[in-house]
């Protein structure tokens, strides 16, 4: 067993500088809601844990003329309790809202959420279907990477050594333009989702959309990019035939497994049952606004 050291840097460069020089395994610990469940399981066991919370602007949420800055360590409550975040992206709000207990949520973090990289995590389709962007810092500079490029495969990412998500951004919502996050889940609450599904959509002045993103989860290794699924949103006002044609394209992009909680089959349909239900709740949202 390596011994385990903490660290809190106050910078960028000083984070990155302790990723990069880890000898062993390292951690970045943006909430620790997941980290610290798999070091007392001993599923994982780094020799190093960066805490990156004290990093100025890596918490918190600032609204600029584009869209919307989240800090990567700012917590579920926190994104629940910003009015703009609210009004502009429900399904990002409410499928982070999903994660966990009131307690979890004072810690639950985006960044964390994505990079635990679980097939099953909630908010990743919806901000994937809101295109959202992830800014990553590491030892050959910054880059923007699209959120769906981040997971590779159940717990594993396209992170390099040294590199850590700093913040999301989220573009400005046109007219008409809204979004929507469901899942299933065998219990109440406090549970993991069986399927995920976030949509977004752009209506135009008559209802009709005009451009889509369906996102599904806990359906494959990875959260999957409907592009089937959007095409038969685009062009309608979600009559009956695009439905149809949506739920036969969200069936299609599925590749579960079997497991205790869901077999295969189950999973396929209510994945077409969800992207039907998600949608009309982004129609609605679109449709209001």
């Amino acid at each position: 067993m390596p011994r385990l050291s903490y660290a809190a840097p106050t910078s960028v460069p000083d984070a990155i500088k302790l990723l990069a020089g880890a000898a062993g395994l390292a951690k970045v610990m943006s909430g620790g809601t997941d980290l610290l469940v798999q070091l007392r399981s001993g599923r994982t066991s780094p020799e190093l844990i960066v805490d990156t919370k004290k990093i100025p602007g890596i918490v918190g949420i600032r609204e600029t003329e584009s869209g919307f800055v989240i800090g990567a360590a700012t917590s579920g409550a926190e994104i629940g309790e910003h009015a703009g975040l609210c009004a502009a992206y429900p399904g990002i709000v409410e499928a982070t809202n999903l994660i966990g207990s009131t307690q979890v949520q004072g810690r639950a973090s985006l960044a964390g959420n994505l990079c635990n990289a679980s097939p099953a995590a909630d908010s990743v389709p919806a901000v994937i279907a809101s295109r959202g962007v992830a800014i990553v810092v590491g030892p050959n500079g910054q880059r923007s990477v699209p959120v769906e490029q981040i997971v590779t495969a159940p717990g594993r990412t396209s992170l390099a050594k040294g590199e850590f998500i700093l913040e999301f951004h989220l573009p400005k919502p046109k007219a008409h333009q809204s979004d929507a996050y469901l899942r299933f889940i065998p219990r109440t609450e406090m549970d993991i989702a069986v399927v995920g599904c976030g949509v977004s959509v752009t209506l135009d002045d008559n209802g009709v959309c005009i451009d889509a993103r369906v996102v599904l989860g806990a359906v494959a290794p990875t959260q999957v990019v409907v592009e089937a699924g959007a095409k038969a949103l685009i062009g309608s006002k979600l009559d009956e035939a695009a439905l149809a044609a949506l739920d036969a394209a969200a069936r299609a992009a599925c590749n579960p497994i079997n497991d205790k909680r869901g077999t295969i089959d189950f999973r396929v349909k209510v994945a077409g049952v969800m992207a039907r239900r998600t949608a009309a709740i982004a129609f609605e949202r679109a449709g209001a606004r």
